[in-house]
């Protein structure tokens, strides 16, 4: 039997259905649907529980493996009530697992845990290690929440945890930092540095949790990446989006972003910045191995994060307002003048937080 959080919506509510429809030679599951008010889900039994509360320990009798979808990532919450809630629902059902009896754990973070340097190899290894990040960003979410995995393993050797770390997140209903920066007038890179481009489908998402929890995947050190295979050069996804890049000193750019996010005028936090800009490529060997293949290439998943842009303008995660698109659009002549219509862009956003 598995157990899915945050069954009502996003990828929980695909996983739900993934698991209840065979799919070639795999049957369907019994399948638990866990969260705060039901949905017009058939085939699964649902136990209303709020992820966030030690009673949802009376909620998972006879569950065999669970998976926590029923996290926030949205870039319009505040940065302090969203890592309360990921962190409190993530130490609920990792202790609510342990005390009833569930055996296994699937829980979702990021890549972004890897965090993004020029030097970084491409691709990465599973195990590389995890960045330190206290940020108010959701990086420093998903490194506190693998922190709790780390000390659950130890406090419950009977609890098997396997951490999934899907690339930058694209398709239909992801509003994320990556989709964004594809609604600006122009693609931000950083003078000297070359970008490598990765995506994950939010379907091949889903299909790799649905694989992990069947199968009983866990990956080197307990932990599985999920992306589309191989990686995109600057240049082929500027062909591919039919824009332009303008060019930024790397510390006129992180530096601006770093007030910025303090003042709380904008969401992307600096090592979240630095993840559009410097390459984390993902080597998924542990599902690779086990059989398991993405159903998008790169190009397809870029073709996917372009159709279901929102279409507001943005800028390094904030969506601009008419002023602000207009100071910035100026400067889109070329690089040099792009460069100084984002940082008027920037001086007018600080202005208006003050306000």
């Amino acid at each position: 039997m598995v157990g899915v959080t945050g069954a009502a919506s996003g990828p929980g509510r695909l996983l739900v259905q993934r698991l209840t429809v065979p799919n070639g030679s795999t049957a369907p599951r019994e399948v638990v649907a866990i969260d705060g008010e039901l949905a017009d889900l058939r085939g699964v039994t649902w136990r209303v529980a709020d992820v966030c509360d030690p009673g949802l320990v009376s909620r998972l009798g006879g569950i065999d493996v669970l998976v926590h979808t029923a996290d926030d990532r949205s870039l319009e919450t505040r940065p302090a009530r969203r890592r309360a809630h990921n962190i409190r629902a993530a130490q609920t059902v990792l202790t609510a697992a342990a005390a009833s009896g569930v055996p296994r754990v699937v829980l979702v973070t990021s890549t972004v845990v890897y965090g993004a340097r020029p030097d970084h190899p491409v691709p990465l290894p599973e195990d590389a290690p995890r960045v330190s990040d206290n940020s108010a960003g959701l990086t420093g979410d998903f490194a506190e929440i693998e922190a709790l995995v780390e000390r659950a393993r130890r406090a419950h050797p009977g609890l098997s945890v396997t951490v999934v770390r899907p690339a930058a997140l694209v398709g239909p209903g992801q509003d994320g930092l990556v989709s964004r920066h594809f609604s600006s007038p122009r693609l931000l890179t950083v003078k000297g540095h070359e970008q490598r481009w990765q995506f994950c489908h939010v379907d091949d998402l889903v299909d790799a949790l649905a694989f992990c929890a069947l199968h009983g995947v866990e990956g080197a050190r307990g932990v599985v990446t999920v992306a589309s295979e191989g990686s995109l050069s600057q240049d082929e996804v500027e062909d591919l989006a039919e824009m332009k890049h303008f060019e930024v000193a790397p510390n006129l750019v992180f530096g601006a972003i770093r007030r910025l996010h303090q003042a709380r005028i904008t969401p992307a936090a600096e090592s979240e910045l630095k993840h559009l800009v410097y390459p984390c490529v993902a080597d998924c060997r542990a599902l690779r191995e086990a059989g398991w293949k993405p159903r998008y290439t790169n190009e397809e998943a870029l073709a996917e994060l372009l159709e279901h842009r929102s279409g507001r303008p943005a800028l390094v995660g904030r969506t601009l307002g008419a002023k602000e698109v207009t100071i910035t659009a100026a400067g889109a002549a070329g690089a040099a003048a792009a460069a100084i219509g984002t940082a008027a862009a920037i001086r007018h956003l600080r202005r208006r937080g003050r306000e």
